[in-house]
């Protein structure tokens, strides 16, 4: 018994040291994976969940607008992470968010004009993948702007249990793998776009 608690044991040690504790940082990953995921955008293959801007309540920045909303400094980081994002194209591109004040004026910022809201985004105890999968349209990329709740929940749902809780205005990236199954390719903080623009530009 002992000697199978101790093998367990170690499965379990080994699994939680070589098992990323967040998805890869797509910054600072190689050029390979960041050129795949370059083609699965350019063939409407990806969906990208983003975290709204800098929250108004939580912050002494000044505000856009409502207290329920974003800062001045969360709708400029959103404005820029918006010019990066038109550097990809989103001429195949659905862009939707949240019904919360900050989500949509995150969502607007980044697109330069309103987005439709859905309710289910603002659920984040109920999401699954396959929920964030059936609202992709064939051939086009999707992009969601709700909350950290939701996006930890998706990477709880593809083993990232411990995953740090995601910044303010940023994105995680999901496609389908070789199984037809969708999974977190890696995420982006907003200082790493420019540096994801370079390297995907090679």
């Amino acid at each position: 018994m002992t000697v199978v608690a101790i093998a367990v044991s170690l499965l379990i040690l080994t699994g939680y040291t070589y098992w990323p504790r967040s998805p890869v940082d797509l910054a600072i990953d190689s050029h390979s994976r960041i050129a795949s995921l370059y083609d699965s955008w350019k063939k409407g293959e990806v969906v990208m969940l983003v975290r709204h801007g800098e929250r108004c309540d939580r912050s002494n920045n000044d505000c856009v607008g409502p207290r329920d909303g974003i800062t001045r400094h969360g709708q400029q980081v959103s404005a820029e992470v918006g010019r990066s994002l038109e550097g990809l194209g989103l001429t195949q591109t659905d862009v939707v968010a949240s019904p919360s004040t900050r989500t949509l004026q995150t969502a607007e910022f980044l697109v330069g004009h309103p987005v439709a809201a859905q309710d289910w985004l603002f659920d984040c105890e109920n999401m699954s993948l396959d929920q964030v999968m059936a609202h992709k349209v064939s051939q086009r990329n999707l992009v969601l702007v709700t909350h950290s709740g939701c996006i930890s929940q998706i990477e709880k749902q593809q083993g990232y249990y411990h995953a740090d809780m995601s910044d303010y205005d940023s994105a995680v990236f999901i496609s389908m793998n070789r199984q037809g199954r969708p999974v977190i390719r890696g995420l982006l903080n907003p200082g790493g776009w420019n540096q994801l623009m370079v390297k995907g530009s090679k």
